[in-house]
């Protein structure tokens, strides 16, 4: 089987595929970027391992439910947002793999079976399976946040790449939510312009540049927390040898901010 690419994803905010008369074309230019996904693909994949920015635990945690629930991890959206619904399957033999990959590489692993999908997972996929017939696994973040080891963790997945699994990282690739409007313009595009140089360069060379993406311009002011950066380091270390694409991008994102999205091979 030919070995998939895999993807970071600036997955938006809140509940967005559900909220159209209140955001209008906001989200157009993102929407129709995921839409092409299985185009780029060829097809769909036979699951999903998505790592999320919205779960974290002491040790990488894997969702290993069959029929994973809903977890509503935003505030302030509108009641019916509360009620979506994204039946996908979830998968325990994909999960237990993982795990095993990742022992394997000595890192080690939990599995949790009662983890329901967050924002983050279903947001962002639902525009690309939405008929949710494509199972799907999530990875934490490991607390720490250290770069190093979400490269490794993905360096480690890598094999699932061959088996018809898709690894896409969930998070953005700015996330300063005190600054989400013009206040943020400057820090957004100034780091985003960094991210875009630093995955055109060499593979080597790149993974080092993201592990001290801290050095970046602006950087902090970008990501005070780095959460939603590091689902990159995961999808990025599955695929390190792979020439990076860009299959979104925007320079206005709610009128100011830069905000990019990666393919990896």
């Amino acid at each position: 089987m030919t070995s998939l690419p895999t993807y970071f994803l600036s997955h938006g905010g809140g509940p967005w595929p559900w909220m159209k008369t209140e955001f209008g074309s906001a989200y157009d230019v993102l929407e129709a970027s995921l839409r092409d996904i299985p185009r780029q693909l060829g097809g769909k994949p036979r699951a999903v391992l998505a790592v999320t920015a919205h779960w974290e635990g002491a040790q990488f945690l894997l969702s290993s439910g069959a029929q994973p629930g809903m977890i509503y991890d935003y505030g302030g959206f509108p009641p019916h947002t509360y009620q979506i619904r994204y039946p996908a399957p979830g998968s325990p033999e994909l999960a237990a793999q993982a795990r095993e990959l990742l022992a394997q590489a000595g890192i080690a692993a939990d599995l949790d079976a009662q983890r329901g999908f967050d924002h983050g997972t279903f947001s962002a996929l639902y525009p690309v399976f939405p008929d949710a017939d494509v199972p799907i696994v999530q990875l934490s973040l490991q607390r720490g946040l250290d770069p190093q080891q979400h490269l490794a963790a993905g360096r480690a997945l890598r094999p699932l790449r061959e088996q018809g699994v898709l690894i896409v990282g969930s998070g953005l690739s700015y996330h300063n939510l005190r600054a989400f409007n013009g206040a943020g313009a400057a820090a957004s595009h100034q780091f985003d312009g960094w991210l875009r140089q630093a995955m055109a360069l060499p593979p080597a060379e790149r993974a080092l540049a993201l592990a001290n993406w801290e050095q970046a311009p602006s950087a902090r002011a970008a990501h005070p927390r780095e959460e939603h950066l590091l689902p990159m380091m995961v999808a990025l270390g599955a695929a390190e040898e792979a020439p990076a694409t860009v299959v979104y991008h925007e320079d206005d994102f709610f009128g100011a901010l830069a905000v990019t999205s990666f393919r990896f091979g």
